[in-house]
């Protein structure tokens, strides 16, 4: 591809973009109405009661069928992250980063197609939901960037210019554990990917829950994020309605911090 892929490329897009973009719709369509199960400490898991989603473009199209999750999948989720939570800040952080910044590989690799599934879904066009899948690989490289440019969490800082005295400091920042990320319905890649890559990038594990409407995008993250080798429990997925599974993932008591993006309603 002899062209970055972002917002402003949309304004005047060169013919190629258009190309594939027709070519993965043709092939994202061909294989729609499928099951999808939820992730859960490195394996799908198969509830049992599944929700149709289609196409608010076309209501004839039925996208596909999404595991819904219940508070037993609330907890093992929680409980698979809780359980990873002390091993993955303890891994090594160039390792850490060579996970996350292969998630950002593979979403490129799969921008195409993935926005293919984001428009269907969704209903926006394809430039935006383009923009909107390469952001999201593009926050993890920029956090993973981040954190290296500073020289990690915990390195130390200038001495206090104080005349006579020496004062040493250090900056020690630390994850706080289990971190549930909720994400909208109308940027349902990106509002999931930036805080989920910021959540692990700083050494939290994370339970993700898709938006009601909009659960293909999260199970395509998912997909990202388990093909890229990140540890079992270190990233989790559930799909489901907010009033049976969204106030059972803020209240569970191994819940550490919550990222929530909504209607102040909803929150």
């Amino acid at each position: 591809m002899a062209y970055k892929l972002t917002y402003s490329t949309m304004f005047d897009p060169p013919p190629e973009m258009h190309t594939r973009f027709e070519a993965a719709l043709g092939e994202v369509r061909g294989g729609l109405g499928l099951k999808h199960a939820l992730h859960i400490s490195g394996n799908d898991v198969e509830t049992g009661a599944f929700k149709d989603k289609r196409s608010p473009i076309d209501r004839d199209w039925l996208l596909g069928s999404f595991a819904q999750a219940n508070g037993r999948h609330v907890d093992q989720a929680m409980r698979a992250a809780s359980e990873a939570f002390p091993r993955w800040p303890a891994t090594p952080p160039q390792q850490r980063m060579r996970l996350l910044r292969r998630v950002a590989q593979l979403i490129e690799e799969r921008v195409y197609h993935i926005a293919a599934a984001v428009a269907l879904e969704v209903g926006k066009n394809r430039m935006e939901a383009l923009g909107e899948v390469q952001e999201t690989a593009d926050f993890f490289t920029a956090y993973c960037d981040s954190v290296e440019e500073q020289g990690g969490l915990d390195h130390v800082v200038p001495n206090d210019p104080l005349a006579n005295v020496v004062s040493r400091n250090r900056s020690v920042m630390k994850p706080y554990g289990v971190w549930v990320v909720i994400n909208p319905f109308n940027f349902p890649f990106a509002l999931a990917g930036g805080p989920v890559a910021a959540a692990l990038v700083t050494g939290n594990t994370v339970v993700l829950k898709g938006a009601s409407e909009t659960p293909w995008s999260g199970r395509l993250l998912a997909d990202c994020l388990r093909d890229a080798g990140l540890p079992p429990g270190v990233f989790n997925y559930l799909m489901g309605p907010g009033a049976a599974i969204g106030d059972a993932l803020v209240d569970h008591p191994l819940t550490a911090g919550v990222t929530f993006t909504g209607s102040y309603e909803t929150g």
